[in-house]
């Protein structure tokens, strides 16, 4: 399927692929070279801009949180520069408005961390009439809820009882909760 798909995108394989955590970007842009892409890769928002101003990619994948910045304003560039790209915004912080926002601006997709390689392929070759399958291994409700909680925990300066508060839990219940590992 994937080599199909590859066939019918051309001669521009070009993917420039935008996040700040330097181990998924390596592993990412391993994996997208090994499917055909000429992958360029930045690890924030100022260096993603410069790529995708000077060879704007035909292909993307946006970290939406970045250190310097939002990945939006490397969406919005890359729209400027090469409106027919495609891009895939991927985020930790997976919610409807940020989503609705990314689609917005012109991602073709927007998926949550942890996403893989097939999952990242599966999301810049589909035609904009299909949508892409369902991932092989989504997460649980349990590991859903765990990384809304840390997520919240880190905005809240890792404060336990402002971040219950905010979650409108008992604070000793999410000390409980922060103490245990991560669900799988």
């Amino acid at each position: 399927m994937v080599e199909r798909a590859l066939q019918e995108i051309g001669d521009d394989r070009s993917l420039l692929v935008v996040d700040d955590d330097e181990p998924f970007l390596k592993r990412l842009a391993r994996a997208m070279e090994k499917r055909g892409f000429a992958v360029e890769t930045a690890g924030s928002v100022t260096a993603g801009r410069a790529i995708a101003t000077a060879r704007p990619p035909a292909y993307a994948v946006i970290d939406l949180r970045l250190e310097d910045g939002n990945g939006l304003d490397v969406v919005e560039t890359i729209r400027e520069k090469r409106p027919d790209s495609r891009v895939v915004v991927l985020t930790g912080y997976g919610a409807i408005a940020t989503a609705v926002a990314a689609v917005k601006i012109g991602a073709t997709d927007y998926l949550s961390k942890p996403a893989d390689a097939n999952d990242v392929t599966a999301a810049l070759l589909a035609t904009p009439d299909e949508l892409p399958p369902p991932p092989e291994n989504p997460m649980s409700a349990d590991r859903v809820r765990w990384e809304h909680i840390q997520r919240v925990y880190e905005l809240c300066d890792r404060n336990v009882s402002e971040t219950a508060r905010r979650l409108n839990m008992h604070r000793r219940t999410l000390q409980r909760i922060l103490a245990k590992r991560s669900p799988r």
